[in-house]
């Protein structure tokens, strides 16, 4: 059994030594109490509270709609249910990139009424007096590089990032100036597996994949869609362990079935 999975409670300092202990990380995300309960007991090293929330929770396209309020919300009920795992908060879109004030501003508000134990934010140079800004106020951030879901409309696209050599390079050194800044950690995603790997190689600091290979130093993936609850996606990057949609949607045809019968509630089952 790995060291690491005796720990009683999961920080930034353990995901570097797993790093330097050649240790995977592994992450999901998680939007509720519930969910955070299964996932942490599941032994997951990390949880994220994820603006993907917008789109699994509240059917919105983009990640772009979902409000601060919002966040911290999903963030209390999360940490409400977690032990173990370092539980990191996306900070949404448009709450961290005009001004550095504006950026620590929110993370303040996501740690001290959401209560993560940090925050995670998109982009690299573009944003790096808001990083700075943040980490030094004493609050953990964890970078994230690649394809960044709240520039959509910018890409145009959610194909994989960093294919060009020009990309690739601002990549690296976007890395190792999240690095520099203090970032503990950098999410990857959707990147050629062969540049995951070089900048995993090039930094200190764990690198967590999703969809950019199985050189990064941990993965992530939502929840929702590693146990099957999303029918229709089906990104290359995505390993189901469950088929939820087809178990969930077949109860509640049995349990409406049971009721229009009389089936249910039974003697045993009533009073």
């Amino acid at each position: 059994m790995s060291v690491h999975s005796e720990i009683k409670k999961v920080t930034t300092e353990t995901l570097r030594k797993m790093k330097f202990d050649k240790e995977k990380i592994t992450m999901l995300t998680a939007y509720d109490f519930t969910t955070a309960k299964m996932v942490d007991a599941g032994g997951v090293d990390a949880i994220l509270i994820g603006d993907s929330a917008a789109n699994v929770m509240a059917g919105f396209e983009t990640t772009l709609p979902i409000t601060l309020d919002q966040m911290i919300y999903h963030a209390q009920s999360v940490v409400r249910g977690v032990d173990r795992a370092l539980v990191v908060a996306d900070l949404p879109f448009g709450t961290y990139q005009s001004n550095p004030e504006k950026a620590l501003e929110s993370a303040v508000r996501m740690m001290k009424e959401g209560g993560a134990h940090a925050v995670k934010i998109e982009g690299g140079k573009e944003i790096s007096k808001s990083i700075k800004k943040i980490i030094n106020a004493g609050i953990p951030v964890m970078g994230h590089l690649g394809l960044t879901p709240q520039s959509i409309y910018k890409f145009g696209t959610y194909k994989v990032r960093a294919k060009e050599e020009a990309e690739a390079e601002k990549l690296i050194s976007d890395a190792q100036l999240l690095e520099e800044l203090g970032c503990f950690s950098i999410v990857l995603e959707k990147i050629p597996a062969d540049l995951a790997k070089k900048v995993s190689e090039s930094i200190s600091i764990p690198t967590i994949g999703i969809g950019a290979g199985a050189d990064c130093d941990g993965q992530v993936l939502v929840y929702h869609d590693m146990v099957g609850m999303n029918k229709g996606f089906s990104p290359k990057f995505l390993r189901r362990y469950l088929d939820l949609y087809t178990e969930i949607t077949g109860a509640v045809a049995q349990y409406v079935k049971d009721v229009k019968s009389v089936e249910f509630p039974n003697e045993n089952e009533s009073y």
